[in-house]
């Protein structure tokens, strides 16, 4: 039996959202994806609050660094400072090539940067990438 991969995705451009659910529908595994659209909707998610107080664990994060409310990179630095959030990957997924926020995002303990491609075609190829290395290569130790 595949296991279903509990996935979280950070991002607030709905048009990216759209395209990561169209790849991953037509993924080889079962995954349930949560999305959240800002740094203070995330932190809640993550931490059980409000209205998330029943949320999956995710097994990995897709986290795009800007968004609203609170910085992708805020929300990176509580994330990995957090000692129930810290073992959880986090993959940066954003538009930026910037080279500083490749360091900054390493600096602060990101598993993986990955500019967004322009096309379609491209983003494609970056979800099944991150599918099959993070889901088919990588062993994780386990979160709860």
């Amino acid at each position: 039996m595949t296991p279903t991969i509990k996935l979280l995705l950070i991002e607030d451009n709905q048009a990216d959202v759209d395209l990561i659910i169209e790849n991953l529908n037509g993924s080889k595994l079962l995954n349930h994806l949560s999305v959240v659209s800002d740094g203070i909707e995330a932190m809640r998610f993550l931490n059980r609050q409000e209205e998330y107080s029943d949320a999956p664990t995710p097994d990995l994060i897709l986290l795009d660094l800007n968004i609203p409310l609170k910085a992708g990179f805020d929300v990176l630095a509580e994330i990995k400072s957090n000692e129930k959030l810290a073992r959880i990957p986090v993959v940066i997924l954003t538009s930026s090539q910037a080279e500083e926020d490749v360091l900054r995002s390493y600096e602060l303990h990101a598993n993986a940067y990955v500019t967004k491609p322009l096309d379609l075609m491209g983003f494609a190829e970056i979800v099944q990438g991150i599918e099959n290395f993070w889901f088919s290569v990588v062993k994780f130790p386990p979160l709860e």
